[in-house]
């Protein structure tokens, strides 16, 4: 995994969980808002999607980049859209990122060897 793609999947793992916290908190600024006179809607609106729009672009940049199947793809904006979504994608692209380093390592430990 070459630098650009390793950042492509660092930057839309290191979006995808403050963007399930936002959509958590618009859920619950949407409930108070019903029930009492605490209306932080419109902030919280505007917070969450400033955050899903990154995540949206992140995800395309990844997605471009490490050349995920259709499914792959499709599952990470699933997520997106999910309210705790962003929370497995974000464990999911972390495992995703350890076994890449673990290959390069072993690739790399294979080069050592064969000289």
């Amino acid at each position: 995994m070459d630098i650009k793609t390793a950042s492509a999947l660092r930057r839309l793992r290191l979006v995808s969980a403050p963007e399930a916290v936002s959509f958590l908190l618009l859920l619950v600024c949407s409930v108070l808002k019903r029930t009492t006179d605490f209306n932080a809607v419109p902030v919280m609106g505007m917070v969450h999607g400033v955050l899903f729009i990154l995540y949206v672009i992140f995800w395309a940049d990844a997605w471009n980049r490490t050349k995920w199947s259709l499914k792959t793809g499709l599952l990470y904006f699933i997520l997106s859209v999910l309210p705790t979504g962003g929370f497995f994608a974000e464990r999911k692209l972390k495992r995703e990122a350890e076994d890449a380093v673990i290959a390069s390592r072993a690739r790399s430990e294979g080069v050592v060897k064969a000289s």
